[in-house]
């Protein structure tokens, strides 16, 4: 619940800005989500790499996912 009262203080805060203002706030929080989001895939990758070094996963192309998913 207090993330919600958090989140509305800062709409309502945002709603205060100019429009120029609001524009950079968007664009900023776009750059940081896309930024989150690689971080996010590299850590996917790093872990997957690690998981092949150990064995523990195997190379596979489509059509063998696909047969596994279907089987």
């Amino acid at each position: 619940m207090l993330q919600a009262a958090v989140f509305n203080e800062v709409v309502e805060a945002a709603d205060s800005l100019s429009m120029a203002e609001q524009e950079a706030l968007v664009d900023i929080l776009r750059r940081r989500l896309a930024e989150a989001r690689r971080n996010e895939l590299l850590g996917y990758i790093r872990e997957a790499q690690g998981e092949y070094r150990a064995g523990k996963a195997q190379i596979a192309d489509v059509a063998d996912i696909m047969e596994d998913i279907l089987s």
